[in-house]
């Protein structure tokens, strides 16, 4: 009998998560492509595809260098791919992927030329708006302009990774000396510079351009022969590395770490490829650059996320049509809330319902003389927040509030310090998660006393409560007074005081200590199911799917007839289709207007079925690393609701991509009628409320 090794059941069992990851940004990029996305927002796709990768490299990348750097293969964490070979893998696919994203944004610079929308270089700049771009650069760009002069005698300052540089060649005294400079170009700083409209013309020059016309302006002090410059951009390690002063706070710690990060090692180097070897040589030895660094050249501009700000210039016809987040129907934001939430639960869907009944909910907490305390789980929050005045409304009111804020949501930790300084300073009482554990699950618990009683009320989601991401993330979010789902949430935030006790929960699921086991469970009960001729499948609706024992116990339901749908935004480390392993598995991925964010569990439990909404995708660092929740839903108009909108999505056939062994991002095609689901999904809320 011929037995697999280690090493070949791996490269035929999963795919490798970074590998996976960048797939997912290819369906991102082919947002950008698609000629049916109005073109401002194709350039917008382009920003996030670009802002993605970013944020990638800081992360991923930067986690596979440092297990290079340790002398580690970590072939099995991997998924079958030596940690060295990745590296060069991902290189790559990531080469590959900015040559055709430079492709895809000459596209359509060419459609918007079209739309009598330009953009124009330093040399094609004419008297009108020559006397603009002066005015503006002495105005606005030069005195918040950073330019580093470089010499072999200073060494050069930390480059940051939220900007990007113009490296400035200066040839001096007929080519016998080199002066080189590196100018900043801040992200505080408006990229797109909108000039003067003319004969119905929008013209858009880049703040690249802008600097490279003006360089005389910056440089006038040089007496230079010729000058040049191109655009460089580095990328850092984006892990916080924590100081063992324990002299210090948390907040301190985090908040020093956070700092420290601006000058990590870097991990990426991107440049302009019409750049000169002697330059490119010259600054890559004076910034550390080294082999294990992904090393890429790309075009004349640098730092694409920037298009996610891109102006809409008037342009509605170039964008996607708003739309109106709906009410709820039967939950009214002019009644109280707790007296419609005592009789029944309620569902709201952001972005096709309003985010709203979530504020209205606090603030009303805030300043019901009933209320006793509020307990609420904050992982990011918007920039302004209602959410946290409404929680600052109610402490100064008398309320005992307990926030738990986790300060080491990346890359959002500063935000969250702030926050949480400012509710601190008011008396809210703040726990800083659980030590090992990122605090991840969304959920709130109010105390109520109603006839001498305390009576709990509270509202369980899939995404954070903040209102700018509401407007385009889609997120569940239950509001409910089931007491018995709110004892167990409330066991939640007693394990956040106590966290050397663990809970028994009766209802809820939760992380680190039950979600592998609870899922197994449940998937286990399927596998019963049909051996026994009974009703059985399994659907489920996430981000991620990189959990090695996750996919094994899909593949075991698989191989024992239990037919599975998933709806996976990203990554996905399994293989579907495959005889033998997962032949019943089925896998879309939706990319649309929408950032896709739910996470939906259903199982058919011998056609009764058992229906979840969760902060937890199937990875790892959620099932062991992180405090989740899982919540069950049963009021079965909800439950029937949940099946609704996972059918109308998995009968995508506009936006749905098949995920399989190619790995090609194909799109479904269907001969039934079009449905993209994430329309559809808000004329079925539309049609609810008519009904």
């Amino acid at each position: 009998m011929f037995l697999m090794t280690k090493s070949e059941k791996l490269n035929n069992s999963y795919v490798n998560r970074e590998i996976s990851w960048l797939q997912f940004n290819a369906r991102v990029l082919q947002e950008a492509a698609d000629k049916n996305v109005p073109l401002i927002e194709r350039l917008r796709f382009l920003g996030i595809f670009s802002n993605n990768l970013d944020e990638f490299f800081k992360v991923r990348y930067a986690t596979v260098k440092r297990i290079v750097e340790a002398g580690k293969g970590a072939k099995s964490e991997l998924g079958g791919i030596k940690a060295k070979e990745l590296l060069e893998e991902i290189t790559q696919i990531v080469i590959a992927q900015q040559s055709e994203s430079l492709e895809i944004l000459s596209n359509i610079q060419s459609k918007l030329e079209k739309e009598h929308i330009y953009f124009i270089k330093e040399d094609e700049i004419n008297e009108a708006q020559h006397k603009f771009i002066k005015q503006y650069f002495i105005q606005k760009v030069s005195p918040a302009l950073v330019t580093i002069i470089l010499s072999n005698q200073v060494d050069l300052p930390n480059l940051k990774d939220s900007a990007s540089y113009l490296a400035v060649k200066m040839v001096l005294n007929n080519g016998k000396n080199h002066q080189y400079a590196l100018i900043e170009i801040s992200k505080t700083m408006d990229r797109f510079v909108v000039l003067p409209e003319q004969n119905d013309k929008s013209y858009i020059i880049m703040l690249d351009d802008l600097l490279r016309y003006c360089l005389d302006d910056i440089f006038n002090i040089f007496d230079y022969d010729s000058i040049t410059a191109h655009m460089i951009k580095i990328t850092r390690d984006g892990e916080l590395d924590f100081d063992s002063d324990l002299s210090k706070s948390f907040i301190e710690k985090i908040s020093d770490s956070v700092k420290h990060r601006q000058i990590g090692e870097p991990v990426r180097f991107v440049y302009d490829k019409t750049i000169d070897n002697e330059t490119l040589t010259y600054l890559m030895s004076k910034m550390g650059i080294d082999s294990h660094d992904s090393i890429i050249p790309g075009g004349r501009y640098h730092n694409r996320r920037d298009y996610m700000g891109f102006p809409s210039l008037g342009r509605t016809d170039l964008l996607y049509n708003k739309i109106e987040p709906l009410p709820i129907k039967g939950l009214s934001l002019e009644a109280s809330i707790f007296d419609s939430v005592a009789k029944k639960d309620y569902l709201l869907y952001a972005p096709y319902q309003t985010f709203s009944y979530v504020v209205k909910f606090l603030r009303e907490a805030a300043l019901d003389p009933k209320v006793k305390t509020i307990k609420i789980t904050i992982y990011r929050l918007a920039e302004i927040s209602h959410v946290a005045s409404s929680l600052i409304n109610a402490a100064k009111n008398g309320k005992k509030v307990t926030v738990s804020i986790e300060i080491q949501a990346r890359f959002d930790e500063q935000a969250n310090i702030d926050y949480a300084e400012q509710m601190q300073n008011e008396g809210i009482n703040l726990i800083f998660g659980v030590q090992g554990l990122k605090v991840h699950s969304k959920m709130c618990v109010i105390e109520r006393e109603e006839n001498h009683k305390l009576k709990r009320y509270g509202f369980i989601s899939t995404g954070n409560f903040n209102e700018s991401t509401a407007k385009i993330y889609t997120d569940y979010t239950l509001f409910t007074s089931d007491q018995r789902i709110l004892k167990d949430i409330n066991k939640v935030f007693n394990f956040f005081e106590i966290n050397y006790k663990i809970y028994r929960y009766k209802h809820i699921i939760t992380s680190p200590h039950y979600t592998q086991k609870a899922f197994f469970k449940l998937i286990d009960t399927e596998i019963q199911n049909v051996k026994a001729g009974k009703p059985a499948y399994i659907r489920l609706k996430m981000n991620s799917l990189s959990s090695f024992k996750m996919v094994d116990k899909l593949y075991e339901a698989s191989r024992s007839g239990v037919k599975i749908q998933m709806i996976i935004r990203g990554i996905c480390c399994l293989i579907p289709g495959v005889k033998g392993m997962s032949e019943n598995i089925e896998v879309i991925s939706i990319v649309d207007k929408f950032l896709e964010h739910t996470r939906l569990y259903m199982f058919c439990n011998d056609n009764n079925p058992k229906v979840y909404i969760s902060s937890a995708d199937f990875m790892t660092r959620n099932i062991e690393n992180r405090v989740e929740v899982s919540c069950p839903i049963y009021d079965e108009d909800i439950k029937q609701e949940l099946i609704d909108t996972f059918n109308i999505s998995w009968n995508d056939n506009v936006k749905a991509r098949i995920l399989n062994e190619s790995q090609k991002n194909e799109y479904r095609k269907s001969k039934a009628p079009k449905i993209r689901s994430q329309f559809a999904l808000y004329d079925y809320y539309l049609k609810k409320l008519e009904n």
